[in-house]
């Protein structure tokens, strides 16, 4: 008689991201008992401080981490970027990606995902599941996939985003719209759980709004707003508990949940404007008095700066008034590089690295993108205006984002030397 084998039951995969919170923050709130949900984790498993991309915003981070790969990889080098052979700027999307993403590989495998409010996945693409796009998506109609979930998303009065437009106008309304933003993903949560899925993933951005509007209000804690700090985080963590039980209640354990963040966050002491540093140094000119755009750049230029820590040479068949030989970069990245660290402010030091493009990335697109990196002391952030004559000046912005105070919460422990970029097989292996 035939012995009839039994399949092994489906395994999920839960992963949950706090954009832009930071691994020394988190582990403060939940040793303070802010956050008793992560505090517990911390018990069973491992909090790792991890690495960010380079440069250290959401347009990349988030995309290394779906592909397990870098820029030089996947193609995505900032939210902005150069249309080939100009200076023109464009806004990559999702549709620009160059490499598979975490649900792809596992569409390949006949498994289904559902992906809410990632950033850097917009307009929505085709999967195998469910995917509702996050920042920077604009359209709502353009940022779910399969469409016919659309109107679902609609009459719950899904948001994607705070409008940073009018919180920057008006700082007071920034919880209204916190508010408003994290119901109706909460709503989208508990809807699309219920749905056939394989891989589950949900991030809040919100934890990244607040803190560029309102980092002060969890450093001083006098701050008029430093209660509805913590009340925010104690939120977040109940969204955290909640999503680990129902996970538990499917009979899944928790060694296939994992938190993340895409970036870490601190204060800004002052912001820096490399064009204008660039520009005093040398080796930037522009063929008018008020420049409009990298289109006014002079021949004479050498190198300048884009969003928020880029820097390129100006390269002959890379920019059309480029005069800058390929044998030229290695002796002028090295020169760009040493001056750089010698910036001070007020006596403090202003840049803690200098990377070369060829340290960070590796694929056919590296040549695409900058010729050097470069990374602040934690406090002061990088820009890249072109409008500004000065090296430092303030905006309203009180937060900035940093490059290794990222977190990843395991319950194995995944060493200490962890990148973003690491994660995707580290997930992947969960749903062999």
């Amino acid at each position: 008689m035939a012995v009839i084998k039994k399949s092994k039951p489906r395994r999920k995969v839960c992963v949950i991201g706090l954009d832009g919170v930071p691994h020394s923050m988190l582990m403060e709130l939940a040793r303070s008992g802010v956050m008793s949900t992560v505090a517990r984790l911390m018990d069973i498993g491992h909090l790792h401080r991890m690495k960010a991309s380079l440069p250290e915003i959401s347009a990349v981070s988030w995309t290394n981490f779906m592909t397990g790969t870098n820029p030089g990889s996947h193609g995505i080098f900032g939210f902005t970027d150069f249309k080939p052979g100009t200076y023109d700027l464009k806004l990559p999307n999702f549709l620009d990606l160059k490499a598979e993403t975490i649900w792809d590989k596992l569409a390949n495998r006949g498994l289904k995902s559902i992906v809410i409010n990632q950033p850097s996945t917009y307009p929505a693409r085709r999967i195998n599941g469910v995917m509702v796009s996050g920042f920077v998506a604009i359209d709502l109609s353009r940022s779910v996939f399969p469409q016919n979930y659309f109107n679902t998303l609609e009459q719950m009065g899904y948001q994607i985003d705070v409008d940073s437009t009018k919180v920057a106008d008006n700082p007071t309304t920034l919880w209204q719209e916190i508010s408003k933003t994290m119901a109706s993903h909460q709503k989208a949560l508990n809807y699309f759980w219920e749905q056939d899925w394989d891989y589950f993933e949900f991030v809040v951005t919100c934890t990244d709004r607040l803190h560029h509007f309102l980092w002060s209000a969890y450093e001083d804690r006098n701050h008029p707003y430093h209660q509805a700090f913590l009340d925010f985080y104690q939120q977040i963590d109940r969204i955290i508990a909640k999503i680990i039980n129902t996970f538990k209640k499917m009979n899944e354990s928790e060694e296939n949940i994992f938190l993340l963040s895409d970036h870490g966050f601190t204060g800004i002491v002052q912001e820096v404007y490399l064009n204008a540093w660039l520009e005093k140094n040398g080796y930037l000119s522009f063929n008018s008095a008020e420049p409009r755009s990298l289109n006014d750049i002079s021949s004479k230029t050498v190198a300048f700066a884009l969003d928020p820590s880029r820097i390129y040479l100006h390269l002959k068949k890379k920019f059309p008034r480029g005069r800058l030989d390929r044998s030229d970069k290695k002796e002028l990245k090295q020169e760009i590089a040493e001056k750089l660290l010698e910036l001070e402010y007020d006596g403090r030091k202003v840049i803690r690295q200098v990377f070369k493009a060829e340290e960070i990335y590796d694929g056919k697109y590296t040549a695409r993108g900058p010729d050097l990196l470069v990374v602040p002391e934690p406090g002061f952030d990088l820009k890249g205006s072109i409008r500004k004559k000065e090296i430092f000046g303030r905006s309203s912005l009180q937060g900035m984002h940093t490059w290794d105070d990222a977190f990843f919460w395991a319950m194995e422990d995944h060493g200490p030397d962890l990148a973003i970029e690491d994660l995707a097989p580290i997930i992947l292996k969960k749903l062999k």
